[in-house]
């Protein structure tokens, strides 16, 4: 019984270092900040020591070690490890890595050699945990500022003009939710009201058109002023540069201490860029701004909303283009449903929230749309 309970703990751990370091070394790749990367990378290298540490005890106990295959990140996780907020994802991982250490390294086995293994990679997984708290507070947006970064903040907060800018693909997929439940909305009204006629065909269409390029303008026209925005954010950047260049320089000083650069250095370092206005113009849109781009591209941002809003509102049509009645108000709930189910799985990219809840919760909330417009559409129906 001991050596059985060991095997299970230990095969369990294995799979659990397996995958824990494929997500680290995604989100490695994303991390923009080297320091932070280097620390995703060391604790990405630490997870291949205990694996190694875990397979050797399994080979000691005569255990078949399984394939890296059968431990693979899933398409979801993988997924939302490459797509995810990143500190959605450091939460998660963070949470992940104290259950691993209450749970999967610290209760006993019964088997000493086994314990032992186990106790000795706990330790480091309190390490690890402390780093990913560590990173979350960094990527938090109310994490406890340190000294240079409270100095900063004080400056920054004077300097209320920035903003920043959001991807298309999760654009993408709330414009076909938002087609999805407008659209389904007026159909089941529709139905209700003329029992399945060609006039759900009409209105459907025409809701649906309309949905897709009412999301295509917004998107394009929000994307063509974010990058006004960037426009008058570099202007007003460089205003700052030739009015307040011992300000400017402080507050750059400020950044390169955030990186790590003590203040000696990160003042000199500040000095030397500041003597081209050119040069000290664009360390500060890169440090301050993140650059001087104006997030996503207009056209592209139109396409995709436009576009993913249109599918999502013809969804619910398109069984009236072959059924009328009854039988074509049934084929379209069910479909629609469906479709919401799908939509909401497809949040949980971002959201990290399990798929199947995503995905029940946006077919409730088709039910109640759905439900309450065909009951409206049955009362106006009465009433004429």
């Amino acid at each position: 019984m001991t050596d059985d309970t060991a095997t299970r703990r230990l095969l369990d751990a294995w799979r659990g270092e397996v995958q824990a370091r494929a997500q680290y070394e995604i989100l490695a790749q994303r991390m923009r900040d080297p320091r932070r990367a280097d620390i995703i990378r060391q604790i990405a290298k630490a997870e291949a020591s205990h694996r190694e540490r875990v397979e050797k005890r399994l080979q000691e106990l005569g255990v078949h070690i399984p394939s890296p295959e059968s431990a693979r990140l899933s398409a979801l996780q993988r997924l939302q490890a490459q797509l995810a907020p990143i500190s959605v994802v450091i939460s998660r991982m963070e949470a992940a890595e104290q259950s691993e250490i209450d749970d999967r390294y610290h209760r006993p086995t019964g088997d000493p050699a086994t314990d032992e293994v186990l106790s000795s990679i706990r330790v480091e997984e309190q390490g690890h945990s402390r780093s990913l708290d560590e990173l979350q507070a960094a990527h938090a947006t109310e994490a406890k500022p340190s000294g240079a970064q409270s100095h900063l903040d004080r400056i920054l907060r004077r300097e209320t003009w920035h903003r920043t800018g959001t991807g298309w693909i999760s654009g993408a997929i709330y414009g076909a939710n938002d087609g999805l439940a407008a659209v389904f909305g007026i159909v089941a009204g529709v139905s209700g009201a003329t029992g399945g006629s060609s006039f759900v065909l009409t209105a459907g269409l025409s809701g649906a058109v309309a949905s897709g390029l009412s999301m295509a303008t917004g998107a394009f026209l929000a994307a063509r002023s974010e990058a006004e925005v960037a426009a008058a954010n570099v202007d007003r950047e460089r205003r700052e540069v030739e009015e307040n260049p011992d300000e400017e320089k402080e507050e750059l000083s400020l950044f390169y201490q955030l990186k790590g650069i003590d203040a000696e250095t990160a003042t000199m370092l500040a000095e030397k860029v500041a003597r081209d206005p050119q040069t000290m113009l664009n360390a500060q849109v890169s440090e301050e701004l993140g650059g001087a781009e104006g997030g996503a591209d207009p056209v592209q941002s139109a396409a995709a909303a436009g576009i993913s809003t249109l599918i999502g509102a013809m969804v619910p049509v398109i069984p009236f283009f072959f059924l009328r009645g009854t039988t074509g108000v049934v084929v379209a709930f069910v479909v629609s449903l469906l479709a919401h189910f799908l939509v909401g799985a497809a949040k949980s990219l971002f959201t990290l929230r399990a798929w199947w809840a995503a995905g029940l919760e946006m077919t409730l909330a088709g039910v109640i749309v759905g439900g309450i417009t065909y009951g409206l559409g049955l009362l106006i129906k009465v009433g004429g």
